[in-house]
């Protein structure tokens, strides 16, 4: 048997020590092992219980107050706030060592939260056989090496192959909007996200084939992709996204979200975020008014109206119609209904 192992485990005003002893070898093989717990662990990183051991003292100091068991085998202080990045990072722990986050979790790395409830899972891939029983993981396998990149101190996969991987975990209209997320935050651009999706053959890459013909560039929120497919599915002219506007002498009115020019139509989405600031606000109504002045329609969508998406695709085309459009009325297809309904 060997020696026992002297361990720290500290969080926030709390720190003590505990005794692990170790009761058998480690794995023959280190590709499966745990990993290692690095020495000077900071303040409110999780804590490896280690291969097949067992403290000392395990109920009166895991099991007690003071800690908190966030995987089989991983325990963080119990005053330690528990984050998206920590989870992360002590799901890790409990993983193969070369275990990456991928699918949805590579996504909220990204920046882009899923819909409240959905996907509660922490996402990883790895190249290994190991099977996981930990609540709350889901572990893909790979057939080849995973290309990463590091992101909050975590292996992440690439952004291309993140979204070709989530589109067999997204709806369609919430994929489009990862490749215009990901485009707008400079994760990638649009030749080389094309690029990927053509070029590989992986599970979902088809679905991510026809989304990439929908992601535009020049999309600064997620809600702006929302409704520009809104209108699209409902077989309505394609806005253009953030165009500059000019009054007819060229002189500059501001930029639209969403802009249908041949019909000077602006189409405005406006979040929460902006009515959680007067100045703001105050900036807003100024330049629409010039934007009217002008001789634009201005619709302003806010979070209430996408509760009503069919009234958004009527609301635009009756903006249209007055303008001159002879296009065909608004169509609901039942995929559009499941979409945005």
């Amino acid at each position: 048997m060997a020696r026992p192992q002297e361990v720290r485990c500290a969080g926030g005003a709390h720190r003590f020590r505990f005794v692990v002893k170790i009761l058998s070898a480690p794995p023959a093989s280190s590709e499966d092992a745990p990993h290692p717990r690095p020495s000077g662990r900071p303040a409110g990183r999780p804590l490896h219980h280690g291969h097949r051991q067992e403290a000392r003292h395990r109920t009166r100091v895991l099991a007690g107050k003071r800690c908190r068991q966030l995987f089989r085998g991983v325990w963080v202080s119990a005053d330690v706030e528990l984050t998206f990045r920590l989870l992360l990072h002590a799901a890790r722990l409990a993983l193969p060592r070369d275990a990456v986050v991928s699918h949805t979790s590579a996504m909220r790395l990204y920046g882009l939260e899923p819909r409240t409830g959905r996907h509660p899972h922490l996402e990883f891939s790895t190249t290994r056989t190991t099977v996981t029983r930990h609540v709350g993981i889901v572990l893909h396998r790979r057939q080849r090496r995973i290309s990463t990149v590091e992101l909050e101190g975590l292996p992440v996969t690439g952004p291309e192959r993140t979204f070709v991987d989530c589109a067999g975990r997204l709806t369609f209209v919430e994929l489009v909007q990862l490749g215009d997320w990901l485009i707008h935050t400079g994760r990638t651009t649009f030749d080389a996200l094309t690029a990927y999706a053509l070029d590989r053959h992986l599970h979902g890459v088809r679905r991510a084939r026809r989304a990439v013909t929908y992601v535009r560039e020049n999309v600064e929120s997620p809600m702006e992709t929302v409704i520009r497919l809104l209108l699209v599915f409902a077989r309505l002219p394609e806005p253009r996204c953030n165009v500059v506007l000019l009054d007819d002498d060229g002189r500059f009115l501001g930029r639209g979200d969403l802009v249908l020019d041949r019909w000077k139509v602006l189409i405005e989405y406006d979040g929460w975020h902006h009515e959680r600031s007067s100045a703001q606000r105050q900036q807003d109504i100024r330049r629409r008014e010039r934007i009217e002045a002008a001789g634009w329609v201005v619709i302003v969508i806010t979070s209430t109206d996408l509760k009503r998406p069919q009234e958004i695709a009527w609301r635009v085309h009756r903006a249209l119609k007055a303008r001159g459009y002879t296009g065909r009325p608004p169509s609901m297809s039942i995929m559009w209904h499941r979409w945005f309904a």
